[in-house]
């Protein structure tokens, strides 16, 4: 497909932060500027699967809540359990008197995604795909435009270029922008460095607390931590990929793996899933008689992925190569799913991006001469709200990676045990529960 020679905005990347900039733009009435991506549509895979009360108030304030919402399971609650026991819970309640949407968005990626393309389409925009940008350089004739080439020969002449290509940014690579974990090249607490994701069904379906939708819950055992959560049949059609229907309630799972257990295959197969989950999930899905009385197996294996949890945030997320360049999602900074903060600190960041760019826009109309202190000043304070994030998500995992090995044999507890008694005695106030999930919403740090 042809692409225009000239464009004021260009978006690389159309994942949830690129198609939420692009949301953001037209919500604005900038309305020049093109969307590229370099694979086909339905080719990405699907991790996030969270999306908190904070980026819900943000998406409904440029109007593209709608469609997510009715599609989404509204969560009540994030639960930390043992394999056979709660130990704390965190309500989602409270948050009704400081926003009007208490709850956290169980969505897959790939269907947020789907919602903000669909609402991109009713106002007339297409993703132009696949086009992958191979180069950029100032043009010869104005200072201000970068000539951005593609694969395929193209080229695109633009004021502003939006990255969001990921955490293999090649819009990053080109303009030279390093990306590194801010602790240094050897971080402390990295032990749990890659993860595992699958959906599944199994057979028979599990029963228990643990098993209803509307709830994430987080098992932490052997100084790891498993992810469940239920997803119902709500997205049985979005997230079959090779179009056999499935009836079966599918279930995400997700789990850290130890690097003692060495390097999982790259799309693990059900076996793999099958001895996670009986090594590390709770009792209510393993197919172990001694933990779980009415055993379960894996059925059907939907869907899988591996891949690194390291921190990294760019150098900088705004430079110039002619045009403005900004990095923003996963290009300009990556950590550690706990906390499910990543997809919604890159749609937060594409929304406040997609402002001050047209704020620029507006005021050099006006004065061609103007500077860049709209741009610097948002590129600053989100790369410091991106650092925020990462130490919160850091600070999650190390709590949830305790291990439950005694100190001595002269004092047989451990740090885990004795962070589990502690979490068991918060749990029981509400102010604490109300806290945890004031800190998980995003509500305080937008």
């Amino acid at each position: 497909m042809s692409l225009p020679e000239n464009t004021t905005v260009l978006i690389v990347g159309a994942g949830p932060a690129g198609l939420t900039t692009a949301l953001s733009l037209a919500h604005n009435r900038c309305h020049d500027f093109v969307v590229v991506d370099a694979i086909f549509e339905g080719h990405n895979s699907s991790r996030a699967i969270t999306i908190h009360s904070a980026t819900v108030e943000a998406l409904a304030s440029i109007n593209a809540a709608d469609g997510i919402l009715s599609q989404a399971i509204k969560g009540k609650s994030i639960r930390i359990t043992s394999r056979s026991s709660q130990i704390f819970e965190a309500k989602f309640d409270p948050l009704k008197y400081h926003s009007a949407h208490p709850y956290a968005l169980y969505i897959p990626q790939n269907v947020t995604e789907l919602m903000l393309v669909k609402k991109l389409q009713s106002l007339g925009v297409q993703v132009q795909r696949p086009h992958r940008v191979v180069g950029m350089k100032q043009n010869e004739n104005d200072s201000h435009i970068t000539d951005v080439s593609f694969e395929d020969g193209q080229i695109i002449k633009a004021r502003y270029i939006i990255g969001a290509d990921g955490a293999r940014s090649i819009i990053r690579s080109i303009a030279g922008i390093g990306f590194s974990d801010p602790e240094g090249p050897n971080p402390a607490n990295n032990i749990l460095d890659r993860m595992i994701f699958a959906d599944v069904t199994f057979e028979p379906e599990p029963v228990g607390p643990l098993t209803l939708e509307g709830h994430l819950n987080g098992t932490v055992f052997s100084g790891n931590f498993f992810l469940l959560t239920p997803f119902g049949n709500r997205f049985n059609a979005e997230l079959t990929q090779d179009g056999k229907p499935i009836a079966k309630s599918i279930f995400r799972v997700g789990c850290a793996i130890p690097s003692e257990n060495g390097e999982p295959p790259h799309a693990p197969p059900k076996e793999y899933i099958q001895d996670m989950i009986d090594a590390y999930g709770p009792a209510c899905i393993t197919s172990d008689p001694s933990l779980n009385p009415t055993p379960v197996e894996v059925d059907q294996l939907v869907w899988s992925t591996r891949f690194k949890t390291r921190c990294a945030i760019a150098d900088r997320t705004f430079t110039r190569l002619g045009a403005a360049i900004f990095l923003i999602g996963d290009a300009a900074h990556i950590h550690s799913p706990a906390g499910g903060q990543g997809m919604n600190l890159a749609m937060r960041d594409a929304i406040f991006l997609a402002d001050a760019v047209t704020k620029h826009i507006q005021v050099s109309a006006e004065n061609p001469d103007v500077d860049d202190t709209i741009l610097q000043e948002f590129a600053d304070t989100r790369r410091a709200r991106a650092l925020e994030i990462i130490g919160f998500s850091k600070t999650l995992l190390k709590i949830a990676s305790l291990s439950y090995d005694a100190y001595a044999w002269w004092m047989p507890c451990s740090a885990a045990s004795v962070r589990d008694l502690i979490l068991r005695i918060l749990g029981g106030f509400d102010f604490v529960q109300s806290k945890v999930a004031w800190g998980l919403s995003g509500l305080g740090r937008r």
